[in-house]
């Protein structure tokens, strides 16, 4: 399955239950199809970098966060048409990370330059020591 990251702005409240209950019902929706949520993530709330209009109502706020996950291609259609359609989202977006390991992990270097080198202008440098 491919690892996904979704980013999303919800309507900025004074109280933490309906971000709470939006972030659950989101990640039940992943779990309930199979999938796996690696991480979620609270970026508090922000100011929106311009004004936003979403089902009727203009926002200037938001409480921003982020979670990733692995899932299949029709469950993320069913994650998008929830989100469309739920009035406490402002905006959201969905990037996919990677399908195979070897995309997520940069393979291990063989030779080459050890965690301690660096190379600066071509030539090799040591900066630990």
């Amino acid at each position: 399955m491919p690892l996904y990251e979704l980013f999303c702005v919800a309507i900025a409240s004074a109280e933490s239950a309906p971000l709470r209950d939006l972030v659950q019902s989101t990640s039940r929706l992943v779990l309930n199809h199979g999938g796996v949520v690696r991480n979620v993530q609270y970026w508090g709330k922000r100011t929106l970098p311009q004004r936003a209009r979403r089902h009727q109502q203009y926002h200037t706020a938001g409480d921003y966060w982020l979670m990733q996950f692995d899932t299949n291609a029709p469950t993320l259609k069913v994650l998008n048409d929830r989100l469309r359609q739920d009035p406490r989202v402002v905006k959201w977006n969905t990037l996919k990370l990677g399908e195979k390991l070897r995309e997520l992990v940069p393979p291990a270097s063989s030779g080459g330059a050890t965690p301690s080198q660096a190379t600066m202008g071509g030539k090799s440098v040591d900066y630990l020591g």
